[in-house]
């Protein structure tokens, strides 16, 4: 039984604290509330914008990076608890980079040798994952300030100009990523970009997810199925090597219902070099409309996450970095495996795959995707 703790009237919205957490009542929507959440050492202030639905179900998004840094959503008791992982405060995203929540650009994923090349023009990147870059670089869209172009109680638009040369890409590439909390207990982002110079682009968000609560242990019994008949193995710099493997008769074939940790200790060369799953599966809606990429069911609390998306392929991490050293929210560490990503993507090394979708976006084009999280509860 949850004991009551005290009463708090936020804007329209009734806060009732518990002993087991917050739980909102439902039927109104509070303004949307921003809150200073710190300064980085060049002196921006960094924002955060707190998002809610008519449900109670509550986001909220930082303007460094465009960190997810809650994701509050209720359990098959109606119990809300965080479903991300992250930090309490600014000094936690500047200090790490596990991507925690963050908007990744401008390249999603990894390219390998830091290099590419584009209209006969060789670009060089910026190296920060051995040889190859990762998420954009060192200095990506996860570590950069945005702005805010609209705040509305269940929506924030943020963009960013990412200029021509910036980590080594071409172009002057204006970023936009709105997201938005609905009353089916959505949160949608939609990405679109534009160019001025023929570049490449690839999009997506790296929010970790355990379904029993942020520090709730391990997600080895989060049960997944990714729709997905093949995915790309990869080198030993985890690069794409060019092929579709099916994943029948693999440790990958999630396309039923199957805990993550059922097989992620098997003899696996591909498992081996990921240290678990860090492989982009490819997605039997081919992408280009907006379909089913995955499904995570979460057994103790019935917690399920549903993940649509207008992309061809979807990152599956399993958290095998993650190592209980990081001073999370509350005061909680994130031990191995205690969070996983369905990063929403074209494939890595798209820019040296031509036999890949292609990642190229050109002047007047428009980058456009979308990609949903959408939450339930089953028993």
């Amino acid at each position: 039984m949850c004991r009551m703790r005290s009463l708090v009237t936020l804007g329209l919205g009734l806060v009732i604290l518990t002993a087991c957490g917050p739980k909102q009542e439902t039927g109104a929507i509070r303004p949307v509330q921003k809150q200073a959440f710190g300064t980085t050492a060049d002196g921006h202030q960094i924002d955060r914008y707190i998002l809610t639905n008519k449900n109670g179900m509550e986001a909220s998004i930082i303007t460094y990076g465009g960190a997810v840094v809650t994701l509050r959503v209720p359990d098959r008791s109606g119990k809300l608890d965080d479903v991300v992982l992250g930090f309490d405060n600014l000094d936690g995203y500047l200090k790490h980079t596990d991507h925690f929540g963050a908007l990744i650009g401008r390249y999603g994923n990894r390219i390998g040798k830091a290099q590419f090349k584009l209209d006969g023009a060789e670009h060089k990147l910026a190296a920060n994952n051995g040889a190859n870059s990762l998420h954009g670089g060192p200095g990506g869209f996860d570590r950069v300030v945005w702005q805010v172009a609209d705040s509305q109680p269940s929506r924030l638009e943020l963009t960013y100009l990412s200029k021509d040369g910036e980590e080594g890409f071409p172009g002057n590439l204006k970023a936009s990523a709105v997201y938005t909390l609905t009353d089916n207990n959505e949160l949608r982002i939609d990405y679109s970009a534009t160019t001025d110079k023929d570049t490449v682009v690839n999009l997506t968000n790296h929010s970790y997810f355990n379904l029993a609560g942020a520090g709730e242990g391990d997600i080895l019994g989060h049960e997944l199925t990714l729709y997905a008949d093949k995915f790309t193995p990869v080198d030993s710099g985890l690069i794409p090597t060019g092929k579709l493997q099916n994943v029948e008769g693999t440790p990958f074939d999630f396309r039923k219902p199957v805990a993550v940790g059922t097989r992620i200790g098997q003899k696996d060369e591909q498992l081996k070099i990921g240290g678990g799953y860090d492989h982009n599966f490819v997605l039997t809606s081919g992408g280009g409309s907006l379909a089913t990429a995955a499904r995570v069911y979460e057994p103790k609390t019935g917690r399920v996450m549903e993940v649509l998306t207008t992309e061809p392929g979807v990152q599956f991490y399993s958290g095998n970095f993650l190592n209980g050293k990081l001073p999370g929210k509350g005061g909680r560490t994130y031990p191995f495996r205690s969070g996983l990503c369905l990063e929403t993507q074209h494939f890595p090394d798209s820019p040296n795959k031509p036999e890949f979708p292609s990642t190229v976006l050109k002047p007047g084009a428009k980058y456009q995707t979308t990609t949903i999280y959408r939450f339930s509860t089953s028993k």
